[in-house]
Order: C-alpha cells, then structure tokens, then sequence
C-alpha cells in the first residue's frame, strides 16, 4: 500500500467514526452550557509574545464562563509523523509514539469542547514542533477534533503572519472543525518579550475571537443535538490515475 492508499483508509476510517459516533464523543458538554477551550502555546518561550495573546483570549473566555486550559509546547523534541499507519491499525490506542506531548494533548482533548492553537511565524511558517504535533493529533486523533470549533493565532515581528495562518487553518477544515473567526485575521505583532501588548489592535483582536468563540459554544450547546447529521461519507478522487 502506498503513502496515498493509506492516507486514504486512514481517512475513510476516521471520517467514518465521526459519522457514528455519539454526539457525546464528538461535543463534551458539562454541567449544562458549561464548556472548556484547550489553548496550545506553539512558542517555545514560555512566557513571551505568543503567551500574551494567549492569555488575553482566555481572560475574555473566563469572563463568559468557559473554563480554560493553556498547555505549553515547551523546549523538549516532539517528533513529527513517520506514517508508520499504527496508530489506525485494529487495537490502537493513538499515535505509536506515547511519550511526549502529543500524548498528553490527545488525552486533553477527549474532554475540551474547542481548541486554539498559538503560534510564533518562523521564516513565515508555524513553529515546526507545533506543526508535528497537529499533524500527529489529527492523524491519530481525528475522531477527538470533529466538530469541535478551532482558531489559530499567528504573532510575528513584522511579515509572514498570513501564510502562517492560513497553513493553520487548512488543518482545521479538514477536520470538519468550525473556524472561529474575528474583527481581523488574529495577528499580533511584537518582537520583545511582552511587546505584543502594545499592539492595542491585535489585543483586540484576541479578545474578539475569545468572544466570538464563547458565543459559537454557547449556540452549539443550547441544542443538544449539536453534530451536523452527514449523510455521505467521503469520496477522494486522484488525478493521476
């Protein structure tokens, strides 16, 4: 089986355990309307620019009664998908590789009802770990994602910040997540540690998407049937055949 045959099962395969699967293992919702957003910190500085959005946005979520968890990508290796395909085979349990963050944020999302994602523009890329640790998750995980509302935010000193979002964001509507948008692409600019907050508009940004995301789970949660009802599964077509 070729690289594209298996993207393909994998795919099928995942797609078809959302279909099925409870609306319970899809949108965890607790104590009525109460919900949880997982904030992943894709900086490697564990206190700098991309941290400051991050807890601006959770501020404004804590203010709307949704509870908030940041988890920090940190300066350990994680390692990026070898498409080794265990993670799909029958018995799995997630990723083969169980022994860094991709396995604590796995577990983190079987319990959060949404999931934004942080991370610095590096040569007008995300940050090569937390790219490795998305694709992992969604590959391994898919199942934990679908549904579930989702935003990046890029923060850099001065250019790249789009591209990064957007390379983001394809890995969210992949996963039939709703983006969660804002008054502005979430940008944020500083180049010192902490600069970040004199960006009053990027402030406000953040804030916005944190406002807009609790009023999205809000609405998802007032109905307690909240997973679009698909009837197909999906189809892939090759070009080349």
């Amino acid at each position: 089986m070729d690289r594209r045959d298996f993207i393909k099962k994998a795919t099928m395969a995942a797609a078809g355990a959302a279909v099925v699967s409870p609306v319970s293992a899809m949108i965890n919702t607790v104590a009525g309307n109460h919900c949880k957003v997982l904030l992943v910190n894709g900086s490697p500085r564990t206190d700098g620019n991309t941290f400051c959005c991050l807890q601006e946005i959770e501020a404004t979520l804590q203010k709307h009664g949704i509870e908030t968890e940041i988890v920090q990508i940190g300066r350990k290796p994680v390692r990026m998908c070898i498409n080794c395909g265990g993670c799909h085979q029958p018995g799995s349990k997630g990723c083969v590789f169980d022994d860094d963050l991709c396995a604590v944020i796995t577990e983190k999302m079987a319990t959060a009802d949404a999931l934004i994602v942080g991370t610095p523009v590096y040569y007008g890329q995300p940050n090569g770990g937390i790219l490795s640790l998305m694709q992992r998750l969604f590959f391994s995980a898919g199942h934990l994602v679908q549904n579930k509302p989702a935003a990046a935010l890029a923060v850099c000193r001065r250019g790249g910040a789009t591209a990064t979002l957007q390379t983001m964001n394809m890995m969210f509507e992949m996963m039939n997540m709703p983006v969660v948008t804002s008054q502005y692409w979430n940008i944020a600019y500083g180049a010192g540690k902490g600069e970040v907050k004199l960006d009053t508009e990027g402030m406000q940004t953040m804030r916005t998407l944190a406002t807009n995301m609790a009023f999205l789970l809000q609405k998802i949660h007032a109905d307690g049937d909240s997973v679009p009802k698909r009837d197909e599964r999906p189809q892939f077509m090759n070009f080349i055949r």
